[in-house]
């Protein structure tokens, strides 16, 4: 399957790329089309309203869209996972009347489950909490950063712990669901414009019907690989359009850069189908530290990327409006280390898992 952005699409985000970053566009105008697109069907069986392929052809969706933009795919990525949620859930009802709007971009798909990741691995424990309420669950808590929220119009995955024992639940919260409320938007360094919010949980009342997993612990490791996979996608999409960029500069620079371009080629190649094959095997499941590594060693090529493009395009990159792309290519690639699970929490679970062994 290709995933090759349609061109009216791409000439899109290549324009408003800047203003996307900070924060000068308006953030719903972006997910409708990158919906229109088709994009958030790929990965998705055709017989639940997808466009088929699998989950390393999601990936590829995201790596073109962050080709031009991170925060847009950043926005895809919410979007995508809150998709994925949706058909890994044994809760086909919900899932049969979410997921339409859900492909079709009419609401925001959010995943608030970063927390839940980092409780999967050790790392924290979940800032949610549900307690049983008659027929509903009670739902009180805080979701500090979660993207793709667009204002009165999404639905947002967490992970919610049980007072009484027994293993958490995740559940799908509304934003009209009442004691749910969004924060205004972070003021983020770059990626404004991507409905990037907190949100405050104050007696939230959820039917049961909305519960997407009985089993947190079993059910996290099942969507986990799509949820960093996706991730790496924005990675690999900055990373080669940065080496794109320092490509593109003659020459003394180019030449004397030329075998680091390659490697980093090929080092972001390898890394690229590496999870293209975790994925179609399934074997990022029961190993996720291999999944874990190759999304630490993408943050060093986008690292090297965006530093060899600088190295190339010299002073003219430090210049307001001829270094206008790659001063954005840089504040995204800060972004990269601190996605959650940041580079430092998947360093600190190998390392604990080194240790143990």
């Amino acid at each position: 399957m290709s995933a090759v952005l349609p061109l009216e699409l791409a000439k899109w985000l290549e324009t408003v790329a800047e203003d996307i970053d900070l924060g000068e566009i308006p953030a719903e105008g972006i997910l409708p089309r990158l919906a229109d697109a088709g994009l958030p069907r790929i990965g998705i069986s055709e017989n639940l309203g997808g466009a088929g392929g699998d989950a390393s052809d999601a990936v590829d969706a995201v790596i073109e869209v962050a080709r031009e933009s991170l925060a847009a795919a950043f926005m895809l990525w919410g979007h995508r996972c809150y998709a994925e949620f949706l058909v890994q859930s044994p809760n086909h009802a919900l899932r049969e009347r979410q997921l339409p709007d859900i492909l079709a971009g009419r609401i925001a798909g959010a995943s608030g489950l970063s927390n839940a990741m980092k409780f999967l691995a050790g790392l924290e424990e979940l800032q949610v909490k549900a307690d049983d309420e008659g027929e509903d669950l009670l739902i009180n808590g805080k979701l500090p950063w979660v993207t793709n929220l667009r204002a009165g119009s999404f639905y947002v995955a967490t992970a919610a712990d049980r007072p009484e024992g027994g293993p958490a639940i995740i559940v799908a919260l509304s934003h009209d669901d009442a004691g749910l409320e969004r924060s205004d938007d972070l003021a983020l360094l770059g990626m404004r414009s991507s409905d990037t919010a907190s949100v405050k949980l104050d007696g939230v009342r959820v039917p049961r019907e909305r519960i997407l997993s009985e089993d947190a612990q079993a059910w996290l490791p099942i969507v986990r690989p799509t949820f960093i996979a996706l991730q790496c996608g924005m990675a690999i999409g900055l990373a080669g359009r940065a080496l794109d960029a320092a490509d593109s500069y003659g020459g003394a620079g180019r030449t004397i850069l030329a075998d680091e371009l390659s490697d980093r080629r090929q080092q972001l190649g390898n890394i690229h189908k590496a999870i293209s094959t975790g994925l179609r095997s399934g074997a990022f499941v029961s190993n996720p530290a291999a999944l874990f590594e190759l999304r630490i060693g993408l943050a060093s090529v986008v690292s090297d990327a965006v530093m060899l493009e600088l190295q190339a395009g010299g002073g003219r990159c430090y210049l307001r409006e001829p270094g206008r792309d790659f001063s954005r290519r840089w504040r995204e690639a800060a972004f990269v280390p601190i996605i959650t699970p940041s580079v430092v929490q998947l360093r600190s679970v190998l390392a604990a898992a080194k240790k143990a062994a």
